[in-house]
């Protein structure tokens, strides 16, 4: 059985747990395992959550949820190219899985609506990787 570590950015929640519901019903369509769930304040501060897990032994992969909206400045590119790269840092560091389901920079509020069945995608990505490597 895949078993897995999930990272729910908390930041524009009333969009991440819709993310994260979607990604619990594929884990449960899937017989698949999320041993834990750590939230975190915001995307920025996924990848040193990830990376707790990612060290677990029994955690497969770990799946990364969150969603970045476009404000009046540039921060949500900032935010967006920090937790890309911190989240591939630890994919490859820990040599885990680690599935990118953080949407944005550049979305409005709508359009963060639109996406979130990036939660299911996300999950789906994590388990192929896994049954993959």
């Amino acid at each position: 059985m895949v078993v897995l570590g999930l990272v729910v950015a908390e930041f524009n929640r009333h969009i991440t747990e819709q993310m994260e519901s979607a990604a619990r019903d594929t884990a449960d369509d899937a017989g698949v395992e999320i041993r834990e769930t750590i939230n975190v304040p915001g995307a920025y501060d996924a990848p040193l959550a990830a990376d707790r897990l990612a060290r677990r032994t029994e955690i497969d992969a770990v799946a990364v949820l969150g969603t970045i909206i476009t404000g009046d400045t540039d921060h949500d590119q900032v935010i967006a190219n920090a937790c890309a790269q911190g989240l591939t840092d630890v994919s490859l560091e820990r040599d885990t899985p680690v599935a990118f389901g953080v949407t944005g920079p550049g979305m409005t509020a709508e359009e963060a609506h639109e996406r979130t069945d990036k939660g299911a995608e996300t999950l789906q990505s994590a388990i192929a990787l896994t049954e993959e490597l």
